[in-house]
This record gives C-alpha cells, structure tokens and sequence, in this order.
C-alpha cells in the first residue's frame, strides 16, 4: 500500500505554439520570419511561450520538493502507462485535461491554468500556484473530485477508442460517410459527413454548436421558436449523438439524426466506407481506430470514469 507522501505525480505538458512552429521551421527566426510573412503576431507567441515556462517553473518546483513525480509530454500519452495511485497534473489548456483523463482509470486529475488571461479554463479551476496546497489534500483524499461520464467506442475487431468530450465516426477527408445506423429496434442505412457522439462534458462544446446551427437553419426556415439548448450534465449516463448533415437518397435515409446512447441501449454502426473510414476522439485525429467496410462499432458508456478535482 503507497502512502500518501509517496504516491507519484505525473506531470502532463504540451509544447507551446512557439515550440510548435520552432519544431516545423527548426530555428526561431525562421519560425518569425514565417510568422510576419503571414501577418501574425510574433510577439504574442512569445508572450504565451514565456508565461507558460513561468508556469512550468513553478510546477515544477514544487514537484521537486515533493518527491517522485515524472514529466510527460501529451504526444506520449498513447503508450504512457499510468500506475494506480498516481496523481496526475495536467499544465495547458483545457483540451489537454481532457485529452489525459481518457487515458485514466480512475486516477485523480488536477487541472492547472498555465495564463488565466489567455485561457477560459472550464476544466482548469487552480493556478499553478496552487499545487502545493492541493497535492497533499489529493494524495490523502481528502479533495473533493468531480466525476465525468467518457464515451468508449469498440470495434467488431477488438480496438477499443475512449472520450472524455466526444467521438467523431465519419470519413478522413470531405468525403462522404456510409455506414449502417442502429439504435435499439431502429436502423437505416446513411449518409453524411459524420456522426459526432458526446458525453455530458462535450455536449458544451462541439455538439452544442451542431445543434445550435440546426436550430438556426429551422428558424430560418419558419420553424417557429425553439426550445433553448440544455446541455447535460458532466456525469450524465447517456451519450447525445447527432448525425452532421445526412442527405436522404434513394439508397439512404436522414430520420435517425439524433438521440442518445446509454449502456442498455448503445448506439451500433456498421461501416460501409472502403478505405476512408475512422473514427477519432476529443478532436485528435492522430489517435484514431480505423473504420472500414465491414467494421462495425458499438458506442456505448465507458466503463470508467474521470475524476477531476475541484
């Protein structure tokens, strides 16, 4: 049994902007030179890029007098194995919160706003400043931590794809996507330009603007007024899923555009895409299950969940 002052930190980072392009362009100068040529500014680049080294500094200062902890840079969490007891920090935006929690099981996740002034921060509620404070309150459990609901798509093959925000199935390219649709005693043949498939914590995002578009091309169209958005709650134990753009055919039909999934009744799909096929999550298009012919998913609640401390 690890105690409370030896439990692990692992550190989740992710390169800045500036790193970015530095990366692509090997020098900074050719990284400005590309950046002015353009007609961006430079020098907010380097505003962010300072701020979060500031940031960083101090995380890790304070890991440093902690004890074990480990740094590791959001493109390695594939294959990043995370050990039960571990606690682990997420420094950047909140995309990088939830692009770590869906490689947890169970794990406490604490959220750190590397510049307030610069990022919402929904999933970031402390500053780096504040971990040293949390860290020993997290390591007894005696911080409070707010569950979310993920999304876990399994391939007829066995390859599995969690979300924390949201699953996308469709084609890689502005092609579009053929597959079968099933949900309970109902299926048709479709096509469109994807399925997106969100949890309680996406249905704020991505989801909320494909319904947001849909109302507003009703209205237009002298629908009447329509009810308000409501998304669902983080810890909601049903998935919405909403069909982008189905185009009704003579081989293809656009009634089963929306709804949700639950573990009782998932939502299944059979991919009917030759080579073009996959399906991605919390827009990561690196990491993604291909999803061809013959292929079929089934989209259902993950059987863990997150824990986000607040």
């Amino acid at each position: 049994m690890v105690t409370a002052s030896e439990r692990k930190i692992v550190l989740v980072t992710r390169r800045t902007r500036l790193e970015e392009l530095v990366a692509k362009h090997h020098t900074l100068a050719q990284a400005k030179f590309y950046l002015e040529h353009l007609g961006a500014d430079f020098a907010d680049y380097v505003r962010e890029n300072a701020a979060y080294a500031k940031s960083l500094d101090t995380v890790v200062s304070t890991l440093q007098g902690w004890g074990r902890w480990q740094m590791v840079d959001r493109g390695f969490l594939t294959n990043f194995v995370f050990g039960a007891d571990d606690i682990v920090v997420a420094l950047g935006q909140d995309g990088l919160v939830a692009n770590t929690m869906k490689y947890l099981d169970g794990q406490p996740l604490i959220g750190l706003n590397p510049e307030p002034q610069r990022w919402d921060g929904v999933l970031l509620p402390f500053a780096p400043a504040d971990l040293a404070a949390l860290l020993p309150e997290v390591a007894a459990d005696r911080r409070g931590a707010k569950a979310v609901t993920m999304a876990q798509a399994s391939l007829s093959d066995g390859q599995v794809l969690r979300a924390v925000n949201d699953l996308f199935v469709g084609p890689r390219s502005h092609t579009s996507a053929l597959y079968e649709l099933q949900l309970g005693q109902r299926h048709e043949l479709q096509s469109s330009s994807g399925i997106i498939v969100s949890t309680g914590l996406g249905s704020t995002a991505w989801l909320k603007s494909v319904v947001t578009g849909s109302f507003g091309i009703a209205s237009s169209l002298g629908r009447g007024t329509l009810p308000a958005y409501q998304p669902e709650p983080w810890d909601s134990p049903r998935l919405t899923f909403a069909v982008r753009e189905p185009f009704p055919s003579r081989s293809s039909s656009a009634e089963i555009v929306y709804g949700h999934a639950t573990r009782e009744q998932p939502l299944v799909l059979r991919s009917r895409m030759p080579d073009h096929g996959v399906i991605f999550s919390d827009g990561m298009e690196s990491d993604y299950l291909r999803f061809t012919a013959g292929l079929q998913a089934t989209i259902s609640i993950a059987a863990r969940q997150g824990r986000l401390v607040v």
